[in-house]
């Protein structure tokens, strides 16, 4: 249910404004647009939206390092995402 369609699919409406939350801060493109600000505001208290920005921030981070210094299992799937504020592909 993770998907480019997860507002579409039955995760609770908290799971729902969470991903969004990952999808504008993985896509460094700004602020969410003001529905899904009004849905993670709903569902999260400021705390926890900070937690969740600073938990995204370290995954993201440290997923990085592991595969900059080769670190990773040989038999582990990568997904390539661009750093958060770094220029967009042409």
């Amino acid at each position: 249910m993770v998907d480019d369609n997860f507002q579409a699919s039955a995760l609770t409406p908290r799971h729902k404004a969470a991903l969004a939350f990952s999808d504008a801060f993985f896509a460094a493109a700004g602020p969410p647009d003001a529905a899904a600000q009004a849905a993670i505001s709903a569902q999260f208290t400021d705390a926890e939206i900070a937690e969740m920005g600073i938990g995204l921030a370290l995954f993201h981070g440290f997923s990085k390092l592991l595969i900059a210094v080769g670190a990773e299992p040989e038999q582990m799937d990568i997904t390539v995402l661009r750093t958060p504020g770094s220029p967009t592909e042409k």
